[in-house]
């Protein structure tokens, strides 16, 4: 397992010395964002996609620096009611997908993407509970007749350049917890499954090492994010987690993104590794920092050095003592 980083809080630095940073600290892999919401700061797919030379120039550089690219990520939302953003962001993951079997990459992060709760909607419409009755019905039209076909395409396309998609469970797409991620799955093929990042879980009440079991025994664990959340209970008590106040009001909020370690400590996460182990899942550990009581580089020096003590540097020997 290596302690890797989602490079986009960098983003504002020139990949070679973002690379020589992230190699000092002790970092293994690197997660570079190709478009969406994450932007391309540090991969643009007009500039690799289909160009030999200029992958290879990007392999030699990161291989220069003892390190190795995880994943390619680009969230978006293909699920979108306005046309014409659902197939820009499609064709994100299409390229991205593209671009990854090229430079022998195994996984393109993304998120699953929310449609509008009807054919005449507008909004995407991320729908919690099942009445009025009229919520149940949008749900299944969303799954029906929006996120299977278009997820079922996505997936086909994967399986044709051998690269797996992560999904994002996150609020406000319709895979957000684990089961959901499995229903897309199931509705489409194997190279569907989870990045799995935790801190979208912790404040909806779901027991983390309990969700990698239940993904990782069935081999639906592409990549994990290693971040962190805080719950704050002095505000959760009087208005729950389902917080709207922005992510820079942190006095105010019910949960924020933290730093590895400050949200939930070491023990925790040398459980959650233990617990990855236990189902197989022996890839990165991608850093992502969106911290906002401390500056990137901070957030992820505190973060690497929590993690390079949870990860096991070796494979274990026979058990002589059983």
């Amino acid at each position: 397992m290596d302690v890797g980083v989602l490079t986009v809080a960098l983003g504002d630095e020139p990949l070679d010395q973002t690379l020589e940073y992230l190699s000092g600290i002790g970092v293994g892999t690197i997660e570079l964002g190709c478009g969406g919401f994450v932007g391309d700061s540090h991969l643009s797919r007009e500039e690799y996609l289909d160009d030999e030379a200029a992958q290879r120039e990007l392999l030699d550089l990161v291989a220069e620096h003892d390190l190795e690219i995880s994943a390619l990520s680009t969230h978006n939302n293909p699920l979108h009611p306005d046309d014409d953003r659902a197939e820009r962001a499609a064709t994100e993951i299409r390229e991205a997908v593209r671009l990854a079997g090229q430079l022998g990459v195994d996984t393109v992060n993304t998120f699953s993407g929310l449609p509008a709760g009807s054919p005449s909607g507008e909004v995407p419409n991320w729908i919690t509970a099942p009445w009025p009755p009229e919520h149940a019905e949008a749900l299944e039209y969303q799954w029906g007749e929006v996120a299977v076909p278009t997820w079922t395409a996505l997936a086909e396309h994967a399986a044709d350049h051998g690269v797996n998609i992560g999904i994002e469970m996150h609020p406000n797409m319709l895979a957000y917890e684990p089961t959901s991620l499995l229903r897309l799955r199931e509705a489409t093929n194997e190279r569907i499954g989870a990045n799995f990042d935790p801190s979208h879980l912790y404040w909806q009440g779901i027991d983390v090492t309990e969700a990698i079991r239940y993904l990782g025994e069935r081999d639906a664990i592409h990549h994990f994010h290693a971040k962190d959340t805080g719950l704050y209970e002095h505000n959760a008590r009087i208005q729950g987690y389902l917080d709207t106040n922005p992510y820079t009001d942190e006095q105010n909020r019910s949960w924020l993104f933290r730093s590895i370690g400050y949200g939930h400590g070491e023990s925790h996460w040398k459980d959650v590794v233990s617990t990855l182990r236990m189902v197989g899942y022996e890839g990165a550990l991608s850093i992502e920092h969106e911290d906002s009581l401390t500056s990137g580089r901070e957030g992820l020096e505190k973060a690497v050095d929590i993690l390079n003590r949870a990860v096991f540097e070796t494979q274990p020997g026979d058990a002589y003592w059983a």
